[in-house]
């Protein structure tokens, strides 16, 4: 009943409000950003897909026939429009609709940063409490140490050790790709395979979120913990586990739902370099592909997802930062 009455208080809705006119704001700043980067970098799209033998009354047509020739200006508002329209635009080098060569990429992704996510968040709460709960004893210094060397591996190098020693050396998980190439597999056998694939990029991609949390759980719980009153819920003999549990953690957690939506730009990143080492195929991989393809109209397509991601996850976390702590002021 206090939920309902917060979520639909003149100020919560003023939030709402506010919140979401900053993000419509953030993403169409970061469009135009990613337009004139994209059409500014080096590189002729033309020249790629005519290949390099063609003469120039070919490149011209290439130019004609995708509006390349169109100045920037132009070009930028007739990408605007017709995003506004559901129209991403046409793939130079899939040669189908940008939003089709997107999404048959969206799951794979989507399942490999959910389950970082989820590994993360959980298992980083639950461990940094741990910590906070043992300060200082054996188990908090060896959590403190993962969380060090969590926080120094780059992701690309994990992935590599984690190819090289239980893809490669012991056998125990598949190297590549996201299931077994030449075999039809349906209904319980084709999840198992897909987990047994997922296992190794899942873990290099949440390792250093993993640390992260865990390191800022531990903190917050620590400092929490040290608070008048917790000492008096303890005074009054309330059961620890609802000290713990009901009184501390539901503080402590406000700095780490902040970190998990500040950080999640930087696990999309992540997941580009972990597709790469796993041959995974998601968006991380397609964007290095039209990289190198300069397909324009699917790197914008890409980037626009993201930064809509970004927006709409920051938007989440202030969402729940207010519910979380309703004495704060927007």
């Amino acid at each position: 009943m206090r939920l309902r009455r917060q979520l639909l208080s003149r100020s919560f809705v003023r939030l709402l409000i506010r919140r979401a006119l900053q993000s419509a704001l953030l993403i169409l700043v970061l469009v135009v950003l990613n337009f004139l980067l994209i059409h500014l970098a080096p590189g002729d799209p033309a020249h790629i897909l005519a290949g390099q033998s063609g003469d120039e009354k070919y490149y011209e047509f290439i130019r004609a026939k995708f509006g390349l020739d169109r100045p920037l200006g132009t070009q930028l508002w007739i990408y605007l429009t017709s995003v506004l329209r559901g129209d991403f635009g046409y793939s130079l080098g899939y040669q189908q609709p940008v939003i089709s060569v997107i999404f048959e990429r969206v799951p794979a992704t989507l399942l490999l940063m959910l389950s970082a996510v989820s590994v993360s968040a959980v298992g980083g709460v639950a461990l940094g409490v741990e910590a906070a709960r043992r300060k200082d004893s054996f188990t908090d210094r060896a959590i403190n140490t993962f969380t060090l060397v969590g926080y120094s591996v780059p992701s690309f190098s994990v992935g590599h050790l984690l190819l090289i020693i239980f893809a490669l050396y012991l056998g125990l998980f598949p190297a590549q790709n996201m299931s077994s190439a030449g075999q039809e597999l349906s209904g319980l056998d084709y999840v198992l395979d897909v987990l047994s694939h997922l296992i190794l990029p899942m873990v290099t991609l949440s390792i250093v979120y993993l640390a992260q949390i865990m390191r800022l759980t531990r903190t917050s719980m620590v400092n929490v913990l040290g608070e008048n009153f917790i000492t008096t819920a303890r005074a009054k003999g309330i059961n620890e586990g609802r000290v713990i549990y009901g009184h501390a953690l539901r503080n402590a957690l406000l700095p780490v739902v902040t970190i998990i939506g500040s950080d999640f730009g930087m696990l999309l990143s992540g997941a580009v370099l972990v597709e790469t080492v796993f041959a995974w195929p998601g968006l991380g991989r397609l964007m290095l592909e039209s990289l190198a393809m300069r397909d324009y109209p699917v790197l914008m397509g890409l980037l626009l997802m993201i930064s809509i991601t970004v927006a709409l996850v920051n938007f989440v976390k202030d969402l729940t930062y207010a519910v979380l702590d309703p004495w704060i002021k927007y």
